[in-house]
């Protein structure tokens, strides 16, 4: 089925919900305006629909393969890479300095949640490309950003990160790669990587990777990882060896995955002897030694937020032929008999609740998506160090919330367009399937769930006793008089009530957990992370569609009527799980009595 950008609710979100013009007064976005960013966003549009959604059945139906050490990725991929990379969209959101558009982040999200949707699995190629983009700019010598950084801006090379090791998963103290010092200054590095996206395909002239490994002296543990940039092929001469040489570093298979399937993900063996260095590959330090996992994690918490765009952008695309379909499917009456029979399947109350969970947990995620890519960049260009700070704490704040929230909620929304589509969403010949597949490894890599909540609640809640966590609270309870003063309106009241009692479900949430974490209890904190992870995803979303209700209260037009009817059925049916999930962190200290038994 094909897929149509929801310029709509994206022009809404710009032009009603995020503060776009107070980026257009920041230092360099002199030239930037919201007529610029729906012309940017109109053509990058026009771009995905009519080379990128094209690919996505044929990457689930013809994924890449590995033969006599080459890998050849999905047909029409690399056409579309190619015609991505020309036109100058992997620069989009990167200063200027470097070479990029520097057009905002908020700009690359859209396009990042388009790109996804489109194709989920094409578009993590350029989603990794940005990651490790941004390492370069913050941390490599002005050498390797002038040998690496146009070429990856240009499109015409690629970049991965190399953290996994069979051994080593989320526990990356355990990783054994070894980096080797030369007498020229460069490093032989060795060892195997796992599940490694991307690390090798046709697609471009050079894959740069970024690889944790250590040195042989250094310590045990994390301290001792550093990072290295190694390429495919040699960026320049070194020593005997010319630019254009083959590193050693090689694709020794490609994994069979349960979706994603047009992604290529590799096991990557470095120092295999099978290429035109000589043995071991040749790989360059970033930054200083044993800070590896410091600059890995500048690449980690960009891909983060990137992968959150993934889940928000399936469940986008599982909502559009869920609602397709809906309105083309004829099944029955109408429960009034207003209409003669058969009605089309959206007029079944079950049916338009799940279309409307679906809905609005999309836009509520898009909504707050957009906001964190906005503290981003008022993050990166306030000209006022305090204010820019807590720009950027709100933002660090946001970004497991987001990730933890989008990936979760993706795989609830994939599994209500299935069920919309009746036994035909169990067919692969309706594409439906293949979301809930491509999907579900989006809460699993750069960081599980888990990893996401215990960051939120070790180093974002109990650190300061829920400082931050409870000023983000207060700028929804900002809005609630605009809601709350108008009993008049039914809905905006109803709405106003129900994010009061989401608010104060959120209070009660953090100060159980600055409580169980002061009584020295964590087995109790840390079985509510994950539950207060999407609470907080609920009641942000909750204000955001809160917002959207006060433009749309009074409007007539088609699209404020259906954001109206989206805003009310989050507020009755998404708001409420808060105070489930309050009521579970609360009872944490129960539930640590009675562990499972192992």
């Amino acid at each position: 089925m094909s897929y149509r950008v929801p310029r709509s609710d994206i022009h809404f979100l710009l032009e009603h919900i995020i503060d776009t013009p107070a980026l257009f007064g920041l230092p360099g976005n002199e030239e930037l305006s919201l007529d610029l960013f729906h012309a940017v966003l109109d053509e990058a549009a026009r771009f995905i629909e009519q080379e990128v959604v094209p690919l996505n059945q044929a990457a689930d139906l013809t994924p890449p393969q590995l033969q006599n050490g080459v890998v050849t990725t999905t047909p029409g991929f690399k056409n579309a890479f190619s015609n991505f990379g020309q036109a100058g969209w992997q620069g989009l959101q990167h200063d200027a300095a470097i070479g990029g558009q520097d057009l905002s982040k908020l700009m690359g999200a859209i396009f990042g949640e388009n790109m996804s949707a489109a194709s989920a699995a094409f578009a993590l190629c350029p989603l990794l490309t940005d990651s490790v983009i941004e390492t370069f700019t913050e941390a490599a010598t002005q050498e390797q950003k002038d040998t690496y950084l146009p070429a990856m801006l240009e499109g015409r090379w690629t970049g991965t990160m190399n953290l996994t090791e069979s051994q080593a998963g989320s526990d990356l103290s355990m990783v054994k790669s070894v980096a080797t010092p030369q007498n020229d200054g460069s490093y032989r590095v060795q060892g195997e990587k796992i599940f490694i996206s991307y690390g090798d395909h046709d697609l471009a002239e050079n894959i740069i990777h970024l690889v944790l490994a250590r040195t042989p002296d250094a310590p045990a543990g994390i301290r001792g990882l550093s990072l290295f940039i190694v390429p495919k092929f040699l960026a320049h001469d070194q020593g005997e060896y010319k630019k254009g040489a083959r590193n050693d570093v090689y694709c020794a298979s490609l994994e069979h995955k349960l979706g994603l399937h047009g992604s290529p993900t590799a096991v990557m063996l470095y120092g295999d002897n099978k290429g035109e260095v000589g043995q071991g590959a040749i790989g360059y330090l970033i930054g200083e030694l044993h800070r590896g996992l410091e600059y890995m994690f500048i690449t980690m918490n960009a891909a983060r937020y990137a992968i959150a765009l993934q889940g928000l952008a399936v469940a986008d695309r599982a909502l559009f032929s869920a609602q397709s379909y809906a309105a083309e499917r004829k099944q029955g009456g109408d429960l009034e008999r207003k209409l003669p029979a058969p009605v089309s399947i959206e007029y079944h109350p079950d049916v338009e609740r799940m279309l409307q969970t679906m809905r609005a947990l999309t836009e509520g995620t898009r909504a707050v998506a957009y906001h964190a890519a906005w503290l981003k960049d008022m993050a990166l260009k306030t000209e006022d160090e305090t204010q820019r700070q807590d720009y950027q704490t709100q933002y660090e704040f946001y970004v497991p919330i987001v990730k933890g929230f989008a990936t979760e909620m993706v795989n609830e929304v994939t599994s209500l367009g299935v069920q919309v589509h009746g036994g035909m969403g169990f067919i692969e010949e309706t594409g439906v399937a293949q979301y809930m597949r491509d999907c579900r490894v989006f809460s699993i890599y750069e960081g599980t769930t888990a990893i996401q909540a215990n960051d939120l609640i070790g180093r974002k809640v109990v650190r300061d006793e829920g400082a931050v966590a409870l000023s983000l609270v207060q700028h929804i309870r900002d809005a609630l008089p605009l809601l709350q003063q108008q009993p008049n309106h039914k809905a905006l009241a109803f709405i106003g009530l129900r994010l009061e009692q989401a608010c104060q479900a959120y209070e009660q949430a953090v100060a159980s957990l600055v409580t169980l974490h002061k009584d020295q209890n964590p087995q109790a904190v840390y079985l509510g992370s994950v539950p207060f992870l999407m609470l907080s995803g609920v009641l942000l979303g909750g204000w955001k569609m809160a917002q959207s209700a006060l433009v749309c209260a009074e409007s007539a037009d088609p699209f404020a009527v259906q954001k109206m009817s989206t805003a009310v059925f989050y507020a009755a049916q998404i708001l409420p799980r808060a105070s489930m999930y309050s009521s579970a962190i609360s009872d944490g200290e129960v539930l640590s009595l009675y562990p499972m038994p192992k």
